[in-house]
């Protein structure tokens, strides 16, 4: 019987992890260019980029995005956001 094979490339963790109530903006290299971005405005605004939002709930690969402006939240990819600083 064969034995199992080790994968000998650990899949690397994220440095922070996103979790709900944490301030995020949209990372713009991860962003331009994806499928998300593709379903939207030609032209994304500027506040995604500048921050904050917050994440309000994490489900999976997506997390969905509130900003303090009278806009609809949204969902993104976690690996999409980056934590405010």
């Amino acid at each position: 019987m064969a034995e199992p094979s080790a994968d000998p490339t650990p899949t690397a963790k994220p440095a922070v992890t996103l979790k709900k109530g944490v301030l995020v903006r949209v990372n713009r290299a991860s962003y331009m260019g994806s499928v998300e971005a593709s379903a939207s405005d030609p032209r994304p605004p500027e506040y995604i980029f500048q921050g904050p939002g917050e994440l309000l709930l994490v489900k999976g690969d997506y997390g969905q995005v509130r900003w303090r402006r009278p806009v609809p939240d949204v969902w993104l990819k976690l690996s999409q956001l980056e934590v405010f600083s």
